[in-house]
């Protein structure tokens, strides 16, 4: 293909310096205007809805249904049900009453949702069929992870300090979303201030894996798990959460879904309560690489009340390469792509192993991959270990302590980590942040000098640094519980990744599979069940 992804060219050396400028106002406290991200060729074009925000109604935003889609609405993915809608054969109405068929039928197994919108929904999704159509997400029913504000609904980020909180406007992203049309059908259950998997604020564990909803000690993943079973269990076509230490890639993983970590700032963090505000990404969790863009597309671009999203390159075509190239009935990459390779990744005769070695064959016939052995970058272990890793607890305890003051019990189950950010001493929070400032110049300039992507067998390093992140499905155990892959990638070259797992997911049908129902007796089996509960130690240990 002619052209190339954003990646190409981001000036790298500005990334690093907008990065240094972020962690300095973290640590001054203070709100400042962070230095733009030009691209070596400027200002990129994005289509017919202007500069940085692609239009959601185009050729490739829709997709002809599968049998089992026609059959049934909630298997749709979003390019499906915006096919079926366009087409008049669809209306939101009919597929918001069948994804809330399904929550009142299941969610007492799944606990997927800490609160449902059933009215509202039903309201807005006739008022959709009244109004002329605003693109694919245009009558499509999305599950909206607790920390985001929602205007007038309840939103307790899982915890007890929230539990009263209606927020008076909508997230900016929720916002965007809701202006491309889609409706929310309710807020997920979440890591109580969005730290592990979900529970309530005391530790009870309450959202399953929708691949195995009889065993809660089967990981769904955190802490946007409600939404991730919302969306694997067919609850909802399409999902967001949050990501600072792996939870949108870790749920997506464990739940056979894609999942979409955008660059630090691409998406508006504005009306999210916050975790850690250098390390907080709003991002999709859906279907696959197509509804992921379609979401992110909607989401993604600048907001003046974030200064994080904005000065960045525009956002770039990700429908569009999302969409698999063919040449002469061959699936293609839509650009030359050099993926890094970790040495020992596909090593070993485990599940896993035996997925990712197949996976990596299967990428290596696509043409215009090329799979090139890479090697971590000087002091990877130490710069990206726990002891670095932690330097993000003060950013974390800052903006609660009042209530650290007032009342510990307000934090339930998940007190400890905030504690730990008080204690910790400003020294440690600076040498951890030039410590961030020489992995991110390491990766930038050694790691990514010898590939495009890169393969993460753990989400965190690109957390810290801010970088792209998406994870998908390669397989399954023997037992049936998903097993799912992660792909790093260069500032702002989120459409490097799409084209990557588009390209991947037009050959594989990993990403088609779903979940059994629960059965009557599992769902007895479940109600009947003690919930275990997670201790202040173990959340401790899992927290991100």
């Amino acid at each position: 293909m002619t052209g190339g992804p954003l990646d190409r060219s981001i000036d790298r050396r500005a990334f690093l310096a907008r990065a240094a400028a972020l962690a300095a106002a973290s640590a001054a406290g203070v709100t400042v205007a962070l230095p733009s991200v030009a691209t070596a060729s400027g200002p990129r074009a994005t289509g017919p809805a202007g500069k940085g925000k692609p239009a959601l109604d185009r050729p490739n935003a829709y997709v002809k249904p599968r049998p089992e889609a026609l059959a049934d609405p909630t298997e749709c993915t979003i390019a499906e049900a915006a096919w079926l809608i366009r087409a008049g054969k669809l209306t939101p109405q009919r597929l918001v009453e069948a994804m809330l068929e399904r929550i009142s039928t299941f969610d007492g197994v799944y606990q997927a949702f800490n609160l449902v919108l059933a009215d509202a929904a039903i309201a807005a999704a006739r008022d959709a069929a009244r109004r002329p159509r605003q693109g694919a997400l245009h009558g499509i029913p999305l599950a909206i992870k607790d920390n985001y504000y929602t205007e007038g609904v309840r939103t307790t980020a899982n915890s007890f300090l929230f539990e009263n909180f209606v927020p008076p406007y909508d997230a900016t992203a929720v916002a965007r979303l809701k202006a491309g049309g889609a409706i929310l059908l309710g807020k997920t259950q979440m890591g109580p201030l969005a730290t592990t998997r979900a529970t309530t604020p005391a530790g009870v564990i309450t959202t399953v894996n929708a691949w195995a909803p009889a065993n809660r000690n089967i990981d769904p993943g955190g802490s946007s798990t409600g939404t991730a079973t919302a969306v694997a269990a067919r609850m909802a076509t399409s999902g967001i959460g949050t990501q600072t230490g792996g939870s949108i890639t870790s749920p997506s993983n464990a739940q056979n879904l894609t999942g979409l970590k955008p660059t630090m700032g691409r998406v508006s963090a504005s009306g999210i309560i916050p975790l850690t505000y250098t390390r907080d990404h709003p991002g999709p969790l859906a279907r696959d690489a197509k509804d992921a863009a379609i979401m992110l597309t909607a989401m993604a671009g600048e907001d003046p009340a974030d200064p994080r999203s904005q000065g960045l390159p525009d956002v770039p075509d990700l429908i569009d390469a999302a969409t698999p190239v063919y040449r002469r009935d061959q699936v293609r990459l839509r650009w030359e792509t050099r993926i890094g390779v970790l040495p020992g990744f596909a090593d070993g005769t485990s599940a896993a192993a035996l997925a990712r070695q197949a996976y990596l064959a299967q990428l290596a016939a696509i043409p215009g991959v090329t799979l090139v052995e890479v090697t971590l970058p000087e002091g990877w272990s130490q710069l990206t270990g726990g002891t670095f890793n932690n330097v993000r607890l003060p950013e974390r305890s800052e903006p609660f302590m009042p209530y650290l003051r007032s009342d510990l019990r307000g934090f339930g189950v998940s007190v400890t980590s905030w504690l730990q950010g008080a204690l910790m001493g400003g020294n440690e929070f600076i040498t951890g942040q030039r410590a961030r400032l020489l992995l991110m110049e390491r990766v930038l300039h050694e790691l990514f000098d010898v590939c495009d992507v890169v393969v993460q067998t753990d989400p965190v390093p690109f957390d810290i640094l801010g970088l792209p992140e998406i994870a998908f499905p390669i397989g399954f155990t023997a037992a049936g519980v998903p097993i799912g892959t992660i792909l790093g990638g260069l500032p702002y070259a989120e459409d490097r990744l799409l084209s990557v797992v588009a390209a991947y997911q037009a050959t594989t049908d990993w990403h088609l599979r779903r979940p059994a129902d629960p059965s009557p007796a599992a769902m007895r089996t479940r109600a009947a069940a003690e919930a275990p509960r997670l201790t202040a130690e173990q959340v401790a240990e899992l927290t991100q």
